[in-house]
């Protein structure tokens, strides 16, 4: 699947700003991993996965997850896709684990995308550039600040890795900071 036909699909279930800039900052986000962990070569593919993982979220909320890996299996979409994209709601919505390390990135990175794209917009410059960690560890230990980004979720996906959770958040950081002003 090339990038145009990923986008093409996205916008037909989704025509909010909000739902399509998060989509492209989570494609961002995953290319970064897959170049920094070696998977270079798949960097498009872990691009895609990023980008359709909340597919049907602006259409069908109450089946997240599970609407949109029906429509992408009566599409024809490859399986390694459909299942990525299921596993980032795992525990949540369905129960599809994550077992490779891109589903892993791309569980760990959703929610983490948000708090730090809402941190970004708090700050003077409206940016991730000038943003350091202390900041984003700030605004993680801050409960009420984007309440909606799941810190459990986040915490779990670093566990997943086999990361801590600073490197996590320092290493989800860079890559935002690497495409997003």
């Amino acid at each position: 699947m090339t990038r145009d036909e990923a986008y093409a699909l996205l916008t037909e279930f989704n025509k909010e700003p909000f739902h399509l800039k998060h989509a492209e900052t989570v494609e961002g986000t995953m290319r970064w991993f897959a170049n920094k962990l070696g998977y270079g070569d798949e960097a498009d593919f872990w691009a895609n996965v990023g980008l359709l993982h909340d597919l049907d979220f602006e259409m069908y909320p109450d089946e997240h997850c599970v609407k949109e890996m029906a429509i992408m299996k009566e599409r024809g979409i490859d399986e390694r896709i459909i299942h990525a994209v299921g596993s980032h709601g795992y525990g949540l919505c369905c129960d599809v684990k994550p077992e490779h390390q891109m589903e892993k990135v791309l569980f760990a990175v959703d929610e983490l995308t948000g708090l730090i794209g809402a941190a970004a917009l708090m700050r003077p410059s409206g940016s991730v550039s000038d943003m350091e960690l202390k900041s984003v560890k700030k605004k993680f230990k801050d409960k009420a600040f984007a309440a909606g980004c799941s810190r459990d979720v986040i915490r779990t996906g670093a566990e997943m890795l086999g990361w801590e959770l600073d490197e996590l958040l320092s290493e989800t950081l860079e890559a935002m900071k690497s495409f997003c002003a």
